[in-house]
């Protein structure tokens, strides 16, 4: 048993999985990079009862940003879809232990939920103590989910534009190393390498080890070494806004809640040819 609130065991799991008000959700996703595809997964096996969360579909349908979080109208219809209530503790998981799942985990407690935790080890736990798998589509009964959107969770752009100038949060991006400084290229093109002014780097893969988050110890030193402090406000970006929200994540599980999302992340901001940019090239590349 964990003693972070908001991690669960696989035995806990394994033991309530069944009961009512328990909301299994499978919220992997995958870089094109990685090559693997998380809904196929899905169907070939996940943890009984869950359902399949699909980051690239509960967005804002007008947003040509990838991951914008929808309205509380669109994500209560998307999570009610899915048989899920606000009141359910929801467990959330991945495919690879800790990487998409916190996106998914910081999404439903942004729209009110109050009990959601992410399955310690994420899948390849479950998979690894040959605890029992469902596969194909699950048999889903709709439920109605109430969200009340907690605006205090997101940063939007005009926020950032601010935090930048005038330095009132700190900026942890969890984008690997390589990217914060412009040696490796963007993903998506048309978008600049570097980093936001004033950022720290704190890549989100180092917050964990074989798929679960590392101790509070550990973590308040990486912290410490990003030049990061965990007692002032702080606000996370990544690519797209989905491993940012492993640094939210491990933030909350140190008792820190101080702390935003930006949600448009480094896509928005390196895209456009007028926002500052550190350790890169001036202008979006075409």
């Amino acid at each position: 048993m964990t003693s972070n609130p908001f991690l669960i065991s696989t035995e806990h799991l394994a033991r309530e999985i069944g009961h009512p008000g328990l909301s299994i959700v499978d919220a992997s996703w995958y870089l094109p990079a990685q090559k693997r595809f998380a809904h196929p997964e899905f169907l070939a096996g996940h943890v009984p009862g869950a359902v399949f969360f699909d980051q690239d579909a509960v967005v804002a349908p007008s947003s040509d940003l990838p991951h914008t979080l929808p309205s509380a109208e669109s994500f209560a219809k998307a999570a009610g879809a899915l048989g899920i209530r606000h009141a359910d503790t929801i467990v959330v998981y991945d495919g690879l232990g800790l990487f998409s799942a916190p996106r998914v985990w910081w999404m439903f407690r942004t729209f009110g939920a109050k009990d959601v935790r992410i399955l310690d080890g994420g899948f390849p736990a479950w998979i690894a103590e040959s605890r029992p798998v469902e596969t194909g589509e699950p048999v889903i009964e709709p439920a109605t989910f109430e969200a009340t959107f907690d605006a205090s969770a997101v940063a939007t752009f005009d926020e950032m534009r601010a935090v930048v100038e005038h330095g009132s949060r700190q900026i942890a991006d969890a984008r690997p190393a390589a990217r914060f400084t412009a040696e490796a290229p963007e993903p998506r093109p048309g978008v600049r390498g570097g980093h936001m002014p004033g950022a720290r780097s704190l890549p989100a893969s180092d917050l964990s080890v074989d798929g679960r988050l590392k101790s509070p110890e550990e973590l308040s030193r990486l912290f410490a070494e990003a030049g990061v402090d965990v007692d002032a406000p702080i606000v996370t970006s990544c690519g797209s806004g989905v491993t940012a929200a492993t640094i939210n994540f491990a933030l909350a599980s140190l008792h820190k809640s101080d702390v935003k999302l930006y949600d448009g992340s480094w896509t928005e901001w390196g895209s456009r040819p007028d926002t500052p940019v550190e350790g890169g090239p001036a202008s979006p590349r075409t």
